[in-house]
């Protein structure tokens, strides 16, 4: 067995709305079915007795791409990880699978993947492969997942974006993340939203000034100033009075802070801490009483925890070196921030905390003796919380607030030392001791003890008012033929409308009107960055089934969905997608994807779309030429949204209500002349009508989209050169050839010249049957190859071509009368230039659409 290839589908895909891994998987006849390998199941088994029993969902054989699914599913889930779907499919080609397996994070699942590939020729093979421990493999998957996933704080954020719809992204392996798309965008740094101002993280990184600034706002404080040296120190401890507290200027996370000193060995010990974390050591009077954290989020009071150091309680039998061990065993506790606690650590700090209480490691404590390991109390050292928000005082809660919009800070931790939270501190002595930009939510999130708070609420409530979910209006758009004509459309309109619109289609990515990529941007990679961008308010993806295979989409859920037609299909033969009907579930992802009060627009006169209606979440706009086709007439009787063509005009309905546009006043269609460009029209018509544009948008937009090179690039665009017509069109399928031959045919011209390759990718049959449709329609035809042939023999493209002008068919007896053939797309342009006389026509099939289009308009314009 051998992974062939292995990739990550990010985002709704063929098989799933999960993220998933995709591994092509090549089986030797032998291992596609595992019952026929001696002694393999009971090996695999003691290898990774958890892997249970192997049942494929159709009732087969399990090959060894079956084992390779439950083991990389299996693996995760043994580390921790939240997946449970799966699924293998055999492909045409003998031994060959696809194997899809859910992941979280697609590192651990990759990872998963590797290792279960590994159990499987450590089974097959005993004496040859490397041996396989799974508990190892296990603890590398859930050390990876936690490195990976999101910490405690922001993963609580995120979860309560997706609780309200918010779609969100993590812009790095970090803590950075988007919620929002485009415009609506807002991100996260942690505990710290965009809003927040690097002037107020410098202010709270800045205890000294932070002090100032409360004590203005009438924020209780203690006394106290900076210091630059041990006798700079003493004396300031002398001016304020024994005991105090030293700590780095602009620290964080409790580092180097060291509390309750009195006596001048402990401050010169504390002090050389503090200067270890900063340049500058504050001192400040020692506070008694217990240490709270007030959580501030945005101008309310989220939360309040009482902290308690770390400390162990002796048994009167294992040391405290045992005890600490017996607490680190606790599975909230870790070495970082991904857990709600952290593991308690014995190192000088600690040590000396032990030395006044005339205690070592080694010793052991008498029973229920408090073990007081730091004086400080936060979680990253490995102390505890426990909830106390319903006990601080208003007084108390106003203070923490005056703090954190003091300093400017959204979220803000809020240190506060009082002998409780139930009376204001004037009244105890008590006071503001800190404030922290950014701080861990852990202990509010999931206390030791006490009520968890949602605090990822509280900081989205922060970020998004009630009812709104960050997401700007999405099209996407998918089909055989029409594709990027309607997306051009659906985006004009949008603009239209005064919105900033971002496209992606086979030509490129556009930023309200501007080209900022070119080439084939139809795919999910495409697609993100438009919604990444900060200045679009409406989004018109072109969804190609390349994109939609190799990573699923680039969005969780669409606006409209619009799918124009499937036909006789293209590309079909590539990626193990054979029929028409495989290619509808491909190009149905996009339905399957709307959201619950979006709509999918499909093409009622095609039967693979118009059952998509069965699939979609929204609700359904069709659309067609015949109002009567039985679809539509049923979608119709009902009352329900569908847009046809009558007499000359383009008519959505609803119900009783009509709108009626006229052909005669859409350019593009050419006063309804070209057929499939109404079609196209209906579509963004739908699709515009979903979105809930104003009809007089959609009529003023329609009226103003002209089909020309630069806004439609190789569709339909013609050329006036030396008194003939020139068309070009990047039609390359046969159903776009359909289209074209009802347009040239309904055309008057004295002669009519064809320019036609073909790309070397698509099937022998597919490439003749092109020209065999043309042959109709064309006095003579000039065939080339240039930058399409992908892998094919130079002339293999060419003599099919031929060959389906030449074949003998009754039925379509061919027009051509002669055939040329030349190497170079602006070669075979030009020899059809040359021949064309006054009242000609001829249509050019282009390859390079930049390229072919320039060379056009420069003819055109050197013949006037």
């Amino acid at each position: 067995m051998e992974i062939v290839r292995l990739r990550a589908l990010r985002g709704p895909n063929l098989w799933s709305r999960k993220t998933a891994m995709h591994a092509t998987v090549q089986c030797l006849p032998e291992e596609t079915q595992v019952q026929r390998l001696p002694g393999f199941l009971t090996r695999l088994r003691s290898l990774f007795p958890a892997i249970g029993v192997l049942s494929t969902e159709d009732g087969q054989p399990a090959s060894l791409a079956h084992v390779l699914q439950f083991a990389a599913l299996t693996l995760q889930t043994e580390a921790g990880s939240a997946v449970n779907f799966a699924r293998t499919l055999a492909t045409r080609e003998a031994g060959l699978y696809q194997v899809i397996v859910e992941y979280t994070e697609e590192a651990v699942g990759r990872e998963a993947m590797q290792a279960a590939e590994q159990l499987i020729l450590a089974a097959l093979h005993p004496a040859d492969a490397p041996a396989f421990d799974s508990a190892a493999v296990i603890a590398r998957l859930r050390a990876r997942d936690e490195r990976e996933r999101l910490g405690p704080s922001t993963g609580s954020i995120v979860q309560a974006a997706v609780a309200r719809g918010i779609p969100y992204r993590r812009l790095t392996r970090g803590s950075l993340v988007q919620f929002g798309w485009g415009s609506r965008q807002r991100r996260i740094q942690a505990a710290e939203i965009d809003a927040t101002s690097t002037v107020a993280e410098s202010i709270a990184q800045d205890k000294e000034l932070s002090k100032k600034l409360l004590l203005a706002a009438g924020v209780p404080v203690p006394l106290g100033r900076p210091v630059h040296s041990v006798d700079d120190a003493w004396q300031a401890a002398l001016e304020i009075g024994l005991p105090v507290v030293t700590k780095p200027q602009d620290g964080n996370q409790g580092k180097g802070v060291t509390v309750n000193i009195q006596t001048r060995e402990a401050l010169e010990h504390a002090y050389r801490s503090a200067a270890e974390y900063g340049s500058t050591v504050l001192l400040e009077k020692y506070l008694p009483g217990q240490d709270y954290r007030l959580l501030v989020v945005g101008h309310r009071l989220a939360a309040a925890a009482r902290r308690e150091p770390p400390q162990v309680i002796g048994d009167g039998q294992h040391s405290v070196r045992e005890l600490v061990e017996q607490v680190n065993q606790d599975p909230r506790r870790s070495d970082g921030h991904a857990t709600s606690l952290t593991r308690i650590r014995l190192d000088d700090i600690a040590l000396a905390q032990m030395a006044l209480q005339g205690l070592t490691p080694d010793a052991i404590p008498a029973d229920q003796q408090k073990v007081v390991l730091r004086h400080n109390a936060n979680l990253s050292t490995g102390g505890s919380a426990t909830d106390v928000t319903d006990e601080v005082h208003p007084a108390v809660a106003a203070s923490a607030v005056a703090a954190a919009q003091m300093v400017g800070l959204d979220i803000c931790g809020v240190d506060v030392v009082c002998d409780s939270v139930q009376r204001p501190l004037e009244e105890q002595s008590g006071g503001v001791v800190e404030v922290n930009a950014a701080p861990g939510l852990r202990m509010h999130l999931s206390p030791s003890y006490g009520q968890p708070r949602p605090i990822g609420k509280y900081v989205i409530d922060t970020l998004y008012d009630k009812g709104q979910d960050g997401r700007i209006p999405v099209v996407a758009v998918t089909g055989t033929n029409g594709k990027t004509t309607t997306s051009r459309l659906i985006a004009h309109l949008l603009t239209a409308h005064g919105l900033r619109t971002g496209m992606t289609n086979t030509d490129g990515i556009y930023i309200n009107g501007r080209q900022i990529d070119s080439g084939d941007c139809s795919g999910p990679k495409s697609a993100r960055s438009v919604l990444f961008h900060p200045e679009v308010d409406a989004a018109v993806f072109e969804a190609a089934r390349g994109g939609i295979l190799r990573e699923g989409l680039g969005f969780d859920l669409c606006q409209v969905a619009v799918v124009t037609n499937i036909g006789e299909g293209d590309h079909l033969g590539l990626n193990h997608i054979h029929t028409v009907e495989e290619l509808a579930q491909v190009k149905g992802v996009i339905v399957r994807n709307v959201a619950p009060k979006g709509y999918a627009v499909l093409n009622a006169a095609d039967p693979l779309v118009a059952s998509m209606a069965n699939t979609t979440l929204g609700r359904v706009i069709y659309f067609a030429h015949d109002k009567n086709h039985p679809v539509m007439a049923a979608h119709r009787s009902r009352g329900l949204r569908s847009v046809y063509v009558e007499g000359d005009a383009i008519v959505a309905s609803e119900g009783s209500w009509r709108e009626t546009i006229p052909l005669r006043s859409i350019p593009i269609t050419q006063q309804g002349r070209i057929g499939f460009q109404v079609e196209n029209v209906m579509a963004a018509v739908a699709a515009a009508w979903g979105l809930g544009l104003p009809s007089e948008t959609i009529r003023r937009g329609l009226a103003s989209f002209v089909n020309d090179a630069d806004n439609a690039p190789a569709r339909f665009n013609s050329f006036s050169i030396h008194g003939a017509t020139v068309i070009a069109d990047y039609g390359h399928n046969p159903d776009a050839m359909r289209a074209l031959v009802q347009v040239v045919e309904a055309t008057p011209a004295q002669r009519r010249l064809l320019v036609i390759s073909a790309a070397g990718d698509r099937r022998d049959e597919d490439i003749r049957g092109q020209t065999h449709i043309l042959r109709t329609a064309f006095d003579e035809a000039i065939l080339y190859e240039d930058a399409c042939q992908r892998g094919r023999a130079d002339g293999e493209t060419i003599a099919l071509l031929r060959e389906g002008l030449e074949a003998e068919d009754p039925q379509r007896p061919s027009r051509v009368q002669r055939i040329d053939s030349v190497f170079g797309e602006l070669a075979a342009i030009d020899l059809a230039i040359s021949r064309l006389q006054a009242g000609d026509f001829c249509l050019v099939l282009v390859d390079q659409v930049e390229l072919a289009l320039a060379h056009l308009a420069r003819l055109a314009q050197q013949g006037q």
